[in-house]
């Protein structure tokens, strides 16, 4: 495991917790677009869930590769499906938000699976 593994891993893993507890809080800065996007409200903790599992895998996978890979994977996914929906939207000036939550998670698993 290299350093930067490590470092990415954990940027990825802050960035990623951080979006899960905007979401757990209801963010205002959050609610709205979501709301635009046409996500019903009580979906909201579920999704944070789903991230703050993916936030949790990225760092145990830091003792657990095979953790780390599947919690990568999820989350590639789960940003996938979020550009999906802001495009079904049609709100395209807001395509590089989930983008920027998926960059440093596309690194750590790529520096994973190198390793």
């Amino acid at each position: 495991m290299s350093t930067a593994h490590v470092v990415v891993t954990l940027i990825a893993a802050a960035m990623t917790a951080f979006s899960a507890g905007s979401a757990f809080l209801r963010a205002s800065w959050v609610l709205k677009p979501m709301t635009d996007y046409g996500i019903p409200e009580p979906w909201l903790p579920w999704l944070g869930a789903a991230k703050a599992a993916g936030a949790a895998g990225l760092l145990v996978g830091l003792l657990v590769p095979a953790i780390g890979i599947a919690a990568g994977i999820g989350l590639v996914l789960y940003f996938a499906g979020a550009v999906i929906t802001v495009i079904r939207a049609r709100w395209y000036s807001h395509i590089p938000f989930p983008l920027v939550y998926v960059a440093p998670v596309v690194g750590a698993l790529a520096l994973g699976l190198a390793a």
